[in-house]
């Protein structure tokens, strides 16, 4: 499947940066990508770095093997009701990354057998540095290992049972604004005691950068990490045990579980 060629269907925010993301990690040649939309002019810049953009979905479904949805979720089972005749199971994959569309609807809409994923994604697969989930219904081990090495051209992908995605969802793509708010606190924080405003982001990003990559590359725990930099009676202790005291780990996980309990309903 190494040169698969790949049609995402819907170039909003998430199929170009997919598409940006995979042209970039040299995953596939730009010539191998098509990227649909009603409105084509919108798909310029795509078409710029050698991207094939249609408006004509069944067209890219049968000029690809990769099927990759990225559609609102109001118009998924129209759109992919209208077209279910172009996939074809001995060919097509079908990735999903429209958020609460669970395999079994996309089953029943395309109604075929063919191989079905599902991704969830956060916004940072533009940057290349997306945390991913994925499960699957139907696919071979070949396919499996060619969607996970897909997502992993675009940050870190991880395999999970589909009754964790609203969960994945939460944590992973909803905790980018989580982790931006953090960053946003800080910089005022740290406006308040003295830097302008593009210096203190600047801190505070870079150091919200450092702290992930000191456990991502290290594998330590939070507070091991933690433990190096607060000292007794020094001033990150006290801080630390502030911010506690005014609810700050607590608002977080109930902010996680509010969010959580949100996208069930």
């Amino acid at each position: 499947m190494k040169n698969s060629k790949i049609a995402i269907i819907g170039g909003g925010n998430l199929g170009a940066a997919i598409a940006e993301g995979l042209i970039k990690s040299k995953f596939v040649a730009a010539g191998n990508i098509t990227v649909t939309r009603r409105n084509i002019e919108a798909l310029q810049p795509l078409k710029t770095l050698g991207v094939n953009i249609t408006n004509d979905n069944a067209a890219a479904i049968r000029d690809s093997d990769v099927i990759i949805v990225a559609l609102k979720p109001y118009n998924v089972r129209e759109v992919l009701g209208g077209l279910k005749e172009n996939f074809k199971p001995s060919k097509h994959i079908v990735i999903s990354v429209v958020t609460g569309v669970l395999i079994k609807d996309l089953a029943e809409i395309i109604d075929n057998g063919v191989p079905l994923f599902r991704a969830m994604p956060n916004t940072a697969i533009a940057i290349q540095e997306s945390v991913t989930c994925l499960c699957q219904q139907g696919a071979s081990e070949e396919q499996v290992e060619y969607v996970t090495d897909l997502f992993s051209q675009l940050g870190v992908s991880i395999s999970i049972d589909e009754k964790l995605m609203d969960a994945a969802t939460v944590l992973g793509a909803c905790g980018i604004a989580y982790a931006l708010r953090f960053i946003r606190a800080s910089t005022q924080g740290g406006i308040q005691i003295g830097f302008d405003a593009k210096t203190a982001n600047l801190i505070a990003a870079q150091t919200v950068k450092g702290a992930a990559e000191l456990l991502l590359k290290l594998n330590r725990h939070p507070e091991e990490e933690i433990d190096k930099v607060t000292t007794p009676k020094g001033c990150t202790i006290a801080g630390l045990n502030e911010m506690e005291h005014q609810g700050f780990s607590s608002s977080l996980i109930k902010g996680i579980v509010v969010s959580y309990d949100k996208i069930g309903k």
